[in-house]
Formats: structure tokens, C-alpha cells, sequence
């Protein structure tokens, strides 16, 4: 089959694309398959009108609306490879291929899980990374932040802000960098505490952080833990060999969100570290916008 645009992957910044595409008239493929990188997550926040949304609620609605256009379809689809170029991509699949005059990437990243005991089990009930996204429901709750490898330029502007939500933070480093002086000297002066030690384990009651227990057996009560888990892009994104910044995001002119191979664009969470249903949502419309006038022209 033949379309203008094969979209891969089916989350907000997807949706969003292939809602703009099929309203501009656009023949539209938008092959959703494979794992969900929110999966665990119990609601979606900050996105206007869906603000406590369970995402799987929010893939139905968009797809709900999808249905009213003749011209877009969303299959279950899983995409081994792409082909060709410009124009003439080939799109292939385990029964079929396609072929697309542009390709969209809409993938989202892999959160890769820390080697800490428990850490695995508490991802996305008490272990979260965007407190704009789950700060309201843990507000005044004890909080912990995992900054193992974390740069102080990121590890300094999320504990200050985190105050906003919860006067209880402690930051572990789990052994790992030494902080400057003038670091350790700004979170004292805000009142957040620093733990040092390596990390032995997580503490936990059914899927609900206890505590922080240390290689020395010490346990620091937390019940709500954020973690910012290295990430890596999905086997076909890897398999394109496209340009990646220095941090693995998927390389993009910020304009016209097109990557370093010509046809294929990108939007959502796999081209930056700004990651937030409301964003990728609007990458995904940017990026469809573009590729329209594009195509039309």
C-alpha cells in the first residue's frame, strides 16, 4: 500500500501528527506496536482537558478521533526497517510493506531500569521523573531524589524546584560523584539533605517506597523517589543510523524537525530531554505541519 506519510509510533506526539495530516487531506499510516513507554503510569497530567487521564483512556480518545478520517489508518503494526529514500521509503513490516513518501518517527526513548534492588518493581508507582507530572499527588510527602551521575548544573535546579512541592527532600548520590563545595553549600541553605553512600536497596510495601536503605544498613524513610534512568533510542531508530546529539537524542532541525537522513522526521520524546505528554503532542502537530507544506508544495 501507499501513503504520504507512515507514522511510527501511536503515543501523543503520533496521534497529534496524524490528526493535522489527516485534516490536510493527507493518506496516512500509523503503525502502534510494541511496548507502551508509559505503561505503568496510573494518569497522565498537565495536558490540558485530559489532566488525570489514564494514558491508556488517552490512546482510545485519540484514536476515537482518528476514526473520523477516512484517510488515516491505525494498525498494530511493527516496523522492522525502512528503506529507500525520499519519496520512495519502504516501510516493512513482519507481513507486509509499505510504501511512504515521508517517514515520521514518533518512538519515544527506552528508560533503561537503575541495578538498585527494587527499583525495577516501584517504576511508575513510587519511582517518577517529572515532578510536573506527579508533584501535586505527592505534595508534602518525603521526598528523595537519585542523582547518581547527575551534573550539578541538573542536579542543583531539580532539588531547589522541588521544594515547591515538598519541604521533606533528600538527594542521594549513591557513592557516586563528589559535589562541589558551593553545590553542597546551596542545598544546605535550602534545607535539602545529602546521603552520600552507596545504595543497597529500595524498602518497599507491596508497590509503595518505604524507605532508602544504605550500604550500611541505614534506612532514610522516602515515600515518593525521582530518577532521571539513562535512556536509549528503540532497535529501529538505532538501525537507521541517524545523527544523535551528545546526550542520544535523535538529532532535528528545530524548524522543520526533519533528521539527518532527508524524508524522515522526528517529534516527541526520543529528540529530547523535555519530556511531557503536552510536549510531544505539540512536537508531533509541528512536525505534521511541516511535512504538509512540504508535501504540497
Amino acid at each position: 500500500m501507499s501513503f504520504d506519510v507512515v507514522i511510527i509510533g501511536g503515543g501523543p506526539a503520533g496521534l497529534s501528527a496524524a490528526l493535522a495530516l489527516g485534516r490536510a487531506r493527507k493518506r496516512v499510516l500509523v503503525c502502534d506496536a510494541g511496548p507502551r513507554r508509559n505503561a505503568l503510569a496510573e494518569q497522565i497530567h498537565n495536558f490540558v482537558t485530559r489532566d488525570g487521564t489514564p494514558p491508556a483512556d488517552f490512546r482510545r480518545i485519540g484514536r476515537e478521533d482518528l476514526a473520523r478520517y477516512q484517510n488515516v489508518q491505525v494498525r498494530e503494526l511493527h516496523v522492522e526497517s525502512i528503506g529507500g529514500e525520499r519519496g520512495t521509503f519502504r516501510v516493512v513490516s513482519p507481513t507486509e510493506t509499505m510504501d511512504a513518501r515521508r517517514v515520521l518517527l514518533c518512538t519515544g526513548m527506552v528508560d533503561e531500569m537503575l541495578p538498585i534492588p527494587g527499583f525495577r518493581e516501584l517504576w511508575g508507582h513510587s519511582i517518577f521523573q517529572c515532578p510536573y507530572c506527579h508533584g501535586w499527588e505527592s505534595q508534602d510527602r518525603r521526598w528523595g531524589y537519585l542523582a547518581l551521575a547527575a551534573e550539578p548544573s541538573h542536579l542543583l535546579p531539580f532539588a531547589l524546584q522541588a521544594r515547591g512541592w515538598s519541604g521533606d527532600l533528600v538527594v542521594f548520590t549513591g557513592g557516586g560523584r563528589e559535589l562541589p563545595g558551593e553545590a553542597k553549600t546551596r542545598l544546605d541553605a535550602a534545607g535539602i539533605r545529602l546521603e552520600t553512600a552507596p545504595i543497597a536497596r529500595l524498602v518497599a510495601r507491596g508497590n509503595r517506597l518505604e524507605a532508602i536503605e544504605l550500604s550500611s544498613g541505614r534506612l532514610v524513610p522516602c515515600d515518593v523517589l525521582f530518577s532521571n534512568p539513562p535512556q536509549r533510542q528503540v532497535g529501529l531508530v538505532q538501525k537507521l543510523g541517524l545523527a544523535l546529539d551528545g546526550d542520544g537524542f535523535v538529532r532535528i532541525d528545530p524548524m522543520t524537525r526533519e533528521t539527518s537522513v532527508p524524508g524522515i522526521y522526528a517529534a516527541g520524546d526520543l529528540t529530547t530531554r523535555m519530556q511531557a505528554a503536552i510536549l510531544a503532542a505539540a512536537a508531533g502537530t509541528h512536525a505534521a505541519a511541516i511535512v504538509n507544506v512540504e508535501l504540497s508544495m
